[in-house]
């Protein structure tokens, strides 16, 4: 089996195809954990430099486990060289003020990046701007959350472990999926309400969005309910 140093781009994605299949090879594992292990070093390099010189305290992870990449390759397209979250890093920030100017500074401070903005565009509900870096050729996801979008998140996240683990990817129960859109929605106006100040359409979404969360405990009970009465 060829060593991490002698794998090429296409050895990698060759790997990826592998991994795609139901019954995967241990030898395909062992060799899928020492690429995500190489990543370690660029992360400490991308986190390093963000606590130094942006003072700002990124969470994080070294790399993805092995299962979350094989998932990812099934449930997507993606070649395994082309992966960005591999290993990345999380910046909270209060606001939309905030997020715009620490994307700037990451901008600046890492030459070799490029911005996916999912405000406007969001994965099933799921805002945020994320910075790709490129650190040694190893790629570095910084994820730049707002307070909110990361509320948004959590739920989205916690949901998933109780409800149907495929809510988060777009899958699962209508009725979860179309809540979490909305509560998305009403996430993404309340803040740019607070952006331009405008104390009317604050009350107003901030209603919306109360009104939003009292519907979750019904719509989660009836699906989880639901879940437990489909036969093993």
């Amino acid at each position: 089996m060829a060593g991490l140093g002698e794998m090429s781009k296409t050895q990698i994605d060759r790997l990826g195809d592998r991994l795609r299949k139901e019954n995967i090879q241990e030898a395909d594992l062992r060799l899928l954990d020492v690429y995500r292990r190489s990543f370690a070093e660029a992360y400490e390099d991308v986190v390093g430099r963000i606590r130094d010189q942006l003072a700002l305290e990124p969470t994080g992870r070294p790399a993805k486990s092995t299962t979350s990449i094989s998932d990812k390759l099934r449930r997507e397209t993606i070649r395994l060289s082309q992966m960005q979250d591999i290993a990345g890093c999380r910046v909270i920030v209060p606001n939309i003020e905030s997020q715009d100017k620490i994307v700037i500074q990451l901008k600046e401070l890492f030459e070799r990046s490029e911005v996916d903005d999912r405000r406007a565009r969001p994965s099933h509900g799921y805002r945020a701007v994320h910075v790709i870096v490129d650190s040694g050729g190893k790629l570095i996801e910084i994820q730049v959350r707002t307070e909110l979008q990361h509320a948004w998140a959590e739920l989205s996240e916690k949901l998933s472990d109780v409800v149907d683990g495929a809510i988060k990817y777009g899958g699962g129960k209508k009725e979860v999926a179309s809540l979490l859109a909305s509560i998305s929605d009403a996430t993404l106006n309340l803040e740019t309400a607070i952006r331009s100040a405008d104390i009317d359409r604050m009350i107003l979404e901030f209603q919306r969005g109360t009104d939003l969360f009292n519907q979750l405990p019904k719509v989660i009970r009836r699906a989880k309910e639901e879940k437990d009465a489909l036969p093993n």
